[in-house]
């Protein structure tokens, strides 16, 4: 049975209402974890529906304004409702990094308390490495929309999420200038990582997971090697540029 839809002349009144306001990562004020306050929906009901559907479309017709329209039609609005998507398909990657980095404490469980957190690293990093399957063979499309200059900061600002998303699950509990240097340097971890797998062939992306477990040796070597305030600003730095690389910007 075809999906109904409520079809105005007026854009206000289409089926659920439709936040015109940004799903930007920046309209987070929290940047810490907090089992008493849980961050707010970054998407209305409306977007949630069009978005969810138009990832659907993302393998044949990759992160474009096209993908976005077919969402909304299967969601059930109105073709016109992609205009309230300001961004337009950065809007869609966007909410792929969210929903996939919001999925991972479902995902992986731990529930051998013997596992170390280095180990956690790499499975979360690896599990969200694996949610990219479906759609990888678009990524340098979705990778070249981020590297727009209005378009990094969120960008950036969601790896930063990300890599401290992994480092939560994971059960870390640094409180000194280790905090900051473990997501800097598993941001340029993944970022590396997820641009390998764009060109990994390999059956069920076995030398994405060999690369990622190199890089995550390197790390683990650099980290006991930096003992320094200005050795760790140096590191930090470099992983920094190499982040902001992996997403196209040059430097």
């Amino acid at each position: 049975m075809a999906v109904s839809r409520t079809i105005c002349p007026r854009l206000s009144c289409l089926r659920g209402p439709i936040s015109t306001k940004r799903s930007t990562v920046s309209s987070f004020h929290r940047y810490y974890h907090s089992y008493e306050h849980d961050p707010d929906p970054p998407f209305t009901d409306a977007e949630d529906a069009i978005l969810s559907a138009a990832l659907n479309h993302v393998p044949s017709q990759g992160f474009t304004t096209l993908a976005l329209t077919r969402g909304a039609e299967d969601a059930g609005y109105l073709d016109v409702s992609t205009n309230l998507f300001l961004r337009g398909p950065f809007d869609l990657i966007h909410y792929h990094l969210v929903t996939q980095r919001s999925a991972l404490k479902d995902r992986v469980q731990f529930p051998d308390p013997t596992i170390g957190v280095g180990a956690k690293v790499r499975a979360l990093a690896l599990q969200r490495l694996q949610a990219n399957k479906a759609i990888i063979h678009r990524w340098q499309e979705a990778l070249a929309i981020m590297a727009l200059p209005s378009n990094v900061p969120p960008s950036i600002a969601e790896l930063a999420r990300l890599s401290d998303e992994i480092w939560f699950l994971a059960g870390d509990t640094s409180v000194d200038t280790s905090w900051y240097t473990k997501r800097a340097t598993l941001s340029a971890v993944y970022s590396s990582t997820e641009l390998f797998m764009t060109t990994d062939t390999s059956a069920n992306h076995r030398e994405t997971e060999l690369f990622l477990d190199r890089r995550l040796r390197e790390v683990q070597s650099m980290g006991k090697a930096v003992g320094s305030v200005g050795q760790w600003m140096g590191f930090t730095a470099a992983a920094t540029i190499n982040v902001l690389r992996s997403k196209g910007v040059r430097i």
